[in-house]
């Protein structure tokens, strides 16, 4: 199941979430922990939490000039996830080290990924929904500890002082 999912545009967080050069985001998604955040010049990224030097989290690191910067060895990544600068080893090729990454895409004020390791399609909008600016959007982040599956298709029991009617009852009208 995990691998059909990952074939598809995935909601990783709200565009708002993420600001430039700011704090990095713990995100997890289809039992992977990530980080995502957004650079300098307002790109956002999304990677693998763990740094390839330490296996310690980038979560924690610096985010400056277009990278997210480890805080243990100090090596950089930018938001394709190629290492940019290694302080700490200055004998070695940044060019050969890369942090595992998942190509973004923002619509609809939402940062959408696609976690697919290998696919001959990654185009935005071929199996994301189409979300347009131009009527009246609400988005929102809730977390429920519940089966994926079964609240996209519909299938979670609604709790009775969500349903109108209750609303009604409870202010005394029917």
């Amino acid at each position: 199941m995990g691998n059909l999912l990952r074939r598809y545009w995935t909601p990783a967080c709200l565009s708002m979430e993420l600001e430039a050069d700011g704090s990095p985001l713990e995100v997890r998604l289809l039992g992977e922990d990530l980080v995502a955040f957004r650079d300098t010049s307002g790109k956002a990224a999304l990677f693998d939490r763990n740094c390839p030097a330490s296996w310690c989290s980038v979560f924690y690191g610096r985010n400056e000039d277009c990278g997210l910067r480890c805080a243990y060895h100090g090596w950089k990544f930018d938001v394709t996830g190629q290492c940019v600068d290694m302080p700490s080893d200055r004998g070695r090729s940044p060019e050969r080290i890369k942090i595992p990454s998942y190509p973004v895409y923002e619509s609809g004020g939402i940062v959408w990924t696609y976690m697919a390791r290998r696919s001959r399609s990654r185009r935005f909008g071929t199996s994301a929904p189409r979300i347009s600016l131009r009527i009246r959007s609400w988005r929102s982040k809730v977390f429920w500890d519940c089966n994926w599956i079964a609240v996209a298709r519909g299938k979670r029991r609604h709790r009775p002082y969500l349903t109108p009617a209750s609303v009604l009852q409870r202010d005394g009208r029917r």
